[in-house]
């Protein structure tokens, strides 16, 4: 990655939406490239098979071993997350759509990157686009104890808060703050 490349990083609590926001961003943005988060978890039902690389845990191990991924972590017992070094096309920026602990390595990694942090507008709201796209009880309870450590780091990083409230504005906010860091620091 060329280091007159932007990097952008969306990072907020799963359920939020970050998946949702991040693909809009890269249909509406020129020049705007995603990195796939490879997972050891199992797919969703009803979960696009683009959404992230599935890997079995042996594959992923490997991978981290030889030093490819940008960050990576453990998400729940078991299942492992993790941005690949990324090699995106000449000319674009980079955009991350990962956890605070990842955006806690990017910008360990990478000082110069945009965090930006993804909410929902309440705990409840969470609660219910979780349960909405099948996630068991009892991982809700977990998801949503770990949504408050996440607030707490992007409080302790100082990374700006979206609630993604509706999905055309959080989208057009997003897009506003990419093309205004872009022409302030181009």
């Amino acid at each position: 990655m060329t280091r007159t490349s932007f990097v952008f990083v969306l990072f907020g609590p799963g359920g939020v939406g970050k998946g949702t926001v991040a693909h809009r961003l890269v249909a509406e943005v020129p020049d705007l490239w995603l990195s796939r988060s490879w997972t050891t978890r199992d797919q969703r039902p009803g979960e696009p098979d683009g959404a992230y690389v599935f890997v079995s845990h042996d594959e992923f191990e490997q991978h981290r071993a030889a030093a490819g991924f940008l960050e990576w972590a453990e998400s729940t017992p078991g299942n492992l997350y993790g941005t690949p070094v990324p090699d995106p096309p000449a000319g674009v920026d980079l955009l991350l759509e990962i956890d605070a602990q990842g955006a806690q390595q990017v910008q360990a990694h990478r000082p110069d990157s945009v965090l930006w942090f993804l909410d929902a507008p309440s705990d409840q709201a969470l609660e219910d686009r979780m349960r909405g796209r099948g996630d068991i009880e009892s991982r809700i309870a977990q998801r949503l104890d770990q949504a408050r450590v996440e607030r707490n780091v992007c409080r302790a990083l100082g990374a700006p808060t979206i609630v993604n409230d509706d999905l055309d504005e959080t989208v057009a906010e997003f897009v506003r703050r990419i093309d205004q860091h872009r022409r302030e620091h181009r």
